[in-house]
């Protein structure tokens, strides 16, 4: 288990959508499912908290491997009608409190010219590993028209879950797309990036500012197509060494929630990053997303009560676990985030293919039946 080092908690500045943000106190309103996710999200009161998975939408579901025998990964991405309906599946079936949009966070390098494809073996194989003297020709002047296949899926999206589901957009963090890029694809340990930072500070920089533009670019676009808030997937935070996590991570994040400007709530997942809450807390998100290595009742007492907390149950537990003992699990999360605003029910990664949906639905249930 992760050891909490961060300041004692301090109310902080936030952005005019702040003001006027209630007090802890309960609430006996019913929301909808969008109203009390956006509700988490802001710190504000809820009749219970809202739920939804990371991966969610797809490889799980048995709706979504009928489909896979008809098409590829990547025509489900980039057909905007595929995209929404793999989207909805899990609202369909679960009536997750959340919608996120079916994707990939490798779209952004492959619209800055390197695609991307899953190896066989599993695992993403890169179409080429970056190299240093390519750094400096890579182009985001097209990163709308690149990637108008996900402006036009949003809207399909949005228009299906009305008013009832919030609807989540997603971009990766500069540093794990950096990472992707530098390796030629998935690895063990990715060690690039870091290997670029010591030997080139300038010309890591000039990389991540130009990811950074790049996403930012992207979240934008989602916005303007109606996502109601945004993920950031920090997937290789742990990667990062925590004395050079803000240079080679932090900042980077930081500077593109400044330049959304507010305009809808920030999730930041920065997985095994459990040793800089103070860095992930300055990047100015609205939500800290934490992996399952961190107990929720210590981070409680750290975070700033106007940053809302995600996470964060194991997730091998919808495999090797029975129902009743998911619900269990699911109980002990709730009660250690009992009378704190701005909890939000997830895992701590993602929905493992072999996941059981008969636990997802207990966990779910069991979510929704708390108070």
């Amino acid at each position: 288990m992760s050891s909490i080092q961060l300041e004692p908690a301090l109310p902080r500045s936030r952005t005019e959508k702040r003001n006027g943000v209630a007090s802890a106190s309960r609430t006996s309103t019913r929301f909808t499912n969008r109203q009390r996710f956006l509700n988490a999200c802001l710190s504000r009161p809820v009749d219970h908290p809202p739920v939804w998975l990371m991966r969610q939408a797809g490889r799980v579901l048995p709706e979504y491997r009928a489909l896979k025998e008809k098409f590829s990964f990547l025509e489900l991405v980039q057909t905007p009608e595929l995209a929404a309906v793999v989207t909805l599946q899990p609202i369909q079936r679960f009536d997750f409190d959340a919608a996120i949009l079916f994707s990939d966070i490798l779209v952004v390098p492959e619209a800055l010219g390197q695609k991307y494809r899953f190896r066989d073996q599993g695992g993403i194989q890169m179409e080429f590993r970056l190299r240093a003297e390519e750094i400096n020709r890579l182009e985001t002047n097209a990163i709308v028209e690149k990637l108008e296949y996900v402006s036009k899926a949003l809207p399909l999206i949005k228009n299906a879950l009305g008013d009832r589901t919030a609807l989540l957009g997603f971009a990766g963090s500069p540093w794990t797309l950096a990472n992707f890029m530098l390796e030629g694809g998935s690895a063990k340990e990715h060690r690039k990036g870091y290997e670029l930072f010591l030997a080139d500070r300038q010309l890591f920089n000039a990389l991540c500012q130009k990811l950074t533009e790049a996403v930012t670019i992207f979240l934008e676009m989602q916005i303007a197509a109606g996502v109601d808030a945004i993920q950031i997937f920090d997937s290789h935070g742990g990667f990062a060494p925590p004395k050079d996590f803000d240079a080679l991570s932090g900042r980077w994040i930081k500077q593109i929630i400044e330049k959304l400007h507010g305009q809808v709530p920030v999730i930041v997942f920065s997985k095994g990053a459990n040793s800089s809450w103070n860095e992930l807390v300055a990047t100015g998100a609205d939500v800290i997303s934490v992996d399952w290595n961190v107990r929720l009742s210590e981070l409680r007492k750290c975070l700033p009560p106007d940053v809302a907390i995600q996470g964060n149950l194991n997730p091998s537990l919808l495999i090797h676990a029975t129902p009743r003992e998911v619900a269990a699990a699911t109980r002990r999360l709730l009660n250690e985030m009992r009378g704190r605003d701005g909890y939000i029910f997830n895992l701590g990664h993602g929905v493992p293919p072999a996941a059981s949906l008969d636990c997802i639905a207990s966990l779910v249930a069991t979510v929704r039946n708390s108070q």
